[in-house]
């Protein structure tokens, strides 16, 4: 059998047709998820880019491989300690490897692993083909690799190939010569809104609606379609159509890669599995073009799987984390679950369209702020232990029936249910250290590791900071652009919080 497993960066599910959305962003992605089984609720347990890939391949929580972050120790494995043989955990225990050991060919055509020096994430592949622009690549430049490893292999037998697009991705990149088939399209309802709008417009933080590019409202000429900020309906449909044509350009080659299956003779024989690393925040949390959060919309991942002779047409409710993959292939091809994975096998959902999976699912994100989140039944209940400059209080909670756009924090309404939230979180919690006390090197949860080293990749202030920092000389800049753009108040409530970290980072 042949898997194919494409992988679009910052794909929020409910920007594709056959999640609900009204823009035709999807077809061949809805056609193939009539041809399969499509899960509503998948999510990485640890976002974004960096953790979620390493999670997925490895089967494992970021608080026991270690890679919770974007920087700093938090971006690198944990040291796996004496009991590292000649390969380590990455290489004998990883998704990848067990295909192999399946006598699966194994490639990938992606730029991730040098992007992020993340040379586990290669591990157990027989054939990497780096795109060479380090994510910053549209799909013109990806999809004439993916054509000719497609010409040379598409009739083999038993080869998994991973393919990485980007154009979902910040900066929306879709060259300039695609007609923009959405310019007369109905905005989301919600985010046609002068009201929104203006509320967004008073908040702080990386990414909010008045400094799209984290920090500032710079644009960048070499991509027109991306605004530097959103202070109007045109600016708001400029970030929301360039979001959405990154989608439809994907899937015009998705069509490309289906039409060689087809041409081949093998698109019944082939497994197809469409994921994402994370969603993308569009005004979700007042935030716009980032995945910077452990909310419901960074977290959670489109999964799509038509697998030969499966389920067609199903819809899986019920909760999953992207590791779960790993312990599902297995099942399917006749593997084995390896002893370190954190995944539970869903291979039932796959084959008879079974309606099973979790009743809750831990989320945690520690490049942009630190927070760790608990999804079960309606509610979201998010717990901030540095909020990237945002203002986040400690605890939020959103009914994501009525307010899916999480737009109405009640914690203050409902101490009873954020009790329970942190109950569910405390639990699992305890129940990773106990593993990690059993089976790792050491016994340290890594996104105190973040918050020690200084916080997020994205938000910290130690004076030698570097690309994708602020430090303190640019905070200060930011402090400043809060003010020219009337949240004075906004600045000196930041000023004050960190008035103890910029002290510290500010040389003699």
């Amino acid at each position: 059998m042949r898997i194919l497993y494409i992988d679009i960066d910052s794909q929020r599910p409910d920007h594709l047709g056959c999640y609900g959305y009204h823009r035709n962003t999807s077809p061949t992605i809805d056609q193939i998820a009539s041809e399969g089984v499509l899960f509503e609720r998948c999510y990485t347990p640890d976002a974004p880019c960096l953790p979620s890939r390493t999670a997925f391949y490895s089967g494992r929580f970021g608080i026991h491989t270690g890679v919770v972050g974007h920087g700093g120790t938090a971006a690198q494995p944990k040291i796996q300690g004496s009991e590292r043989n000649f390969r380590d955990y990455f290489d004998e225990q990883g998704l990848a490897r067990q295909l192999q050991i399946l006598g699966y060919h194994t490639a990938m055509i992606s730029p991730f692993g040098q992007r992020h020096a993340a040379w586990h994430f290669y591990a157990g592949f027989n054939e990497i083909h780096n795109t060479g622009e380090g994510g910053m690549e549209s799909a013109e430049t990806v999809q004439p690799v993916v054509d000719k490893w497609m010409a040379d292999n598409a009739s083999k037998d038993d080869w998994y190939l991973h393919i990485n697009y980007w154009d979902p991705h910040t900066p929306y990149r879709v060259p300039e010569d695609i007609e923009n088939v959405f310019e007369n399209e109905p905005l989301p309802a919600w985010l046609d809104d002068d009201e929104v709008i203006a509320r967004h417009n008073k908040m702080v933080g990386p990414h909010t609606s008045l400094e799209i590019g984290m920090y500032n409202d710079n644009e960048m000429e070499k991509y027109p379609r991306h605004p530097g900020k959103i202070t109007d309906k045109a600016s708001m449909r400029r970030m929301i159509d360039g979001y959405d044509m990154g989608v439809r350009y994907v899937d015009d080659q998705i069509a490309k890669i289906i039409a060689d299956l087809k041409a081949a003779g093998v698109y019944d024989d082939t497994c197809i599995i469409i994921s994402a690393d994370h969603g993308e925040n569009q005004g979700e949390l007042g935030i716009y073009g980032e995945h910077g959060t452990a909310d419901d919309t960074t977290c959670r991942v489109p999964l799509i799987i038509k697998y030969p002779n499966g389920a067609k047409g199903a819809r899986n409710t019920k909760f999953h984390y992207n590791l779960d993959l790993a312990p599902t292939l297995m099942d399917l091809l006749g593997g084995k679950k390896k002893p370190l994975w954190d995944g539970e096998s869903y291979a039932d959902a796959i084959t008879e369209g079974t309606d099973i999976g979790r009743d809750e699912v831990v989320i945690s994100q520690c490049c942009h702020v630190c927070q760790r989140s608990v999804r079960w039944d309606k509610w979201l209940y998010m717990r901030t232990y540095h909020d990237g400059f945002h203002l986040f209080p400690q605890e939020m909670l959103y009914d994501l029936e009525a307010d899916p756009h999480e737009q109405n924090n009640l914690a203050e309404a409902h101490p009873d249910i954020c009790r329970e939230g942190q109950w569910r979180l405390s639990r699992w919690h305890d129940a990773q250290m106990q593993k990690m006390a059993i089976e790792s090197n050491d016994v340290t949860d890594p996104l105190w590791t973040v918050v020690r080293e200084g916080g997020p990749f994205h938000a910290r202030l130690n004076s030698l900071a570097g690309a994708g920092q602020p430090n303190v000389n640019k905070f200060h800049t930011y402090l400043e652009h809060l003010e020219k753009t009337g949240r004075k108040e906004g600045a000196e409530e930041l000023r004050s919080k960190y008035a103890r970290q910029i002290a510290k980072a500010t040389p003699v």
